[in-house]
């Protein structure tokens, strides 16, 4: 053997080869981490020159690939990335161990890192100097929420579902019943993806708590559920029950309303009824004598006076067809005496037992004999008679 080492070697320094060879190696081409916590990416390099390398660490992901941390002149370097202040290697770069650290791994994280070597003075061989290593960071599930769907009544068909909103890779489910009556439930009513199980015709005895399990290769997760049945449908009575009584509510506001807007309409009408003025009423018609000149306006108000003043019993007639005449002036001269003597002229009512003193209508102030009311210009005027209603005829 020693002597076939020795051909070997010979025969390369005749074809000018060199032994010493730069390669790259890697512990492990897929590496697995949990989110949060350290990743090593273990590799190193062998070589027989004693120059330092120039090592870079690279992150390929589907935008393209970045530099994420160098060695260059015995100083090493951190990009600027996600990863600045979690990564660095692991050991010195002196003992050809070229691995790195990443802390508190995140899913992002996850990735192809790619390792190059180059040294000054050593012969590189294509794709021998490159190391690969697959980092997949598993996120374990967020805690899953358990549902209810359906009517829980006897004799009824219901679904629990089972959903987490975080994981990777996606988690599966797994449900079962608690004790004090343990079931555990396989397929076709059980959906370990979708996280979904079935239960048909239920039973009062089906009540109970029902517990989901989301699980992956990060670690697991539960939630639980109270499923009673009931053999009716508490809901639609309570349901029931509120809308019967927002309808007798309803109802009994109306019929109030009614009666309150009979009330002040009925009161309304028996406040207006005495002032109300009927459309078809007969406008009262005006006497003949009031439609005269503007000039009589003095003697027809006179006349009016006189008829107050004056009033003649019942069924009394004036001796002739001239009933009286009035003046201009307002002076009245009463109807002439039967048969040419004076009229009757009723004693005045006494005051405090001593009689008033009669005045004699000739001797009134302002009166006139009718020949110096004929010379004055005055005007005879009939004045209609008064019935006893006092309206005139």
């Amino acid at each position: 053997m020693g002597a076939l080492r020795r051909a070997a070697l010979a025969l390369a320094a005749l074809l000018g080869v060199s032994l010493a060879v730069l390669e790259v190696h890697v512990g492990t081409s897929l590496v697995f981490s949990v989110e949060g916590q350290q990743a090593v990416l273990p590799a190193w390099y062998t070589s027989n020159s004693l120059n330092k390398p120039y090592v870079t660490w690279m992150l390929n992901k589907n935008a393209g690939p970045f530099q994420v941390l160098s060695f260059l002149g015995g100083v090493p370097k951190v990009e600027e990335t996600d990863l600045k202040s979690r990564v660095g290697f692991l050991y010195s770069i002196v003992t050809h161990n070229i691995s790195i650290l990443i802390n508190d791994t995140r899913e992002q994280d996850s990735g192809q890192y790619m390792c190059t070597v180059n040294v000054v003075d050593d012969t590189i061989r294509l794709e021998k100097n490159v190391g690969i290593i697959n980092l997949t960071v598993l996120v374990p599930p967020a805690t899953p929420t358990c549902q209810l769907h359906g009517n829980a009544v006897v004799g009824a068909n219901v679904t629990l579902s089972c959903s987490s909103k975080k994981g990777k890779p996606s988690p599966m489910y797994q449900w079962q019943r608690e004790p004090p009556t343990l079931q555990v439930f396989f397929p076709p009513a059980q959906d370990r993806a979708r996280g979904t199980l079935k239960l048909t015709n239920l039973s009062l005895e089906m009540s109970g708590v029902y517990v989901c399990r989301a699980e992956n290769q990060a670690g697991s997760k539960n939630c639980s559920i109270v499923l009673e049945v009931h053999s009716t449908s508490t809901k639609a009575v309570i349901a029931g029950a509120v809308l019967g009584s927002l309808g007798a509510l309803a109802t009994i506001i109306f019929f109030a309303q009614k009666v309150v807007s009979y009330r002040r309409k009925k009161r309304d009408s028996q406040e207006e009824g005495p002032n109300e003025i009927k459309e078809d009423a007969m406008a009262p018609k005006t006497p003949s004598w009031a439609r005269s000149p503007a000039s009589d306006t003095m003697s027809k108000t006179s006349t009016l006076s006189s008829i107050a003043g004056t009033r003649q019993p019942y069924g009394a007639r004036p001796p002739s067809d001239t009933a009286s005449i009035l003046t201009t002036t307002g002076s009245y001269r009463g109807p002439p005496a039967r048969g040419g003597g004076r009229p009757p002229n009723p004693s005045p009512p006494a005051v405090n037992g001593t009689p008033r003193r009669r005045q004699d209508p000739a001797a009134t102030p302002g009166s006139l004999p009718p020949s110096s009311l004929a010379r004055a210009g005055a005007v005879p005027v009939m004045v209609p008679a008064q019935s006893r209603a006092g309206s005139l005829v």
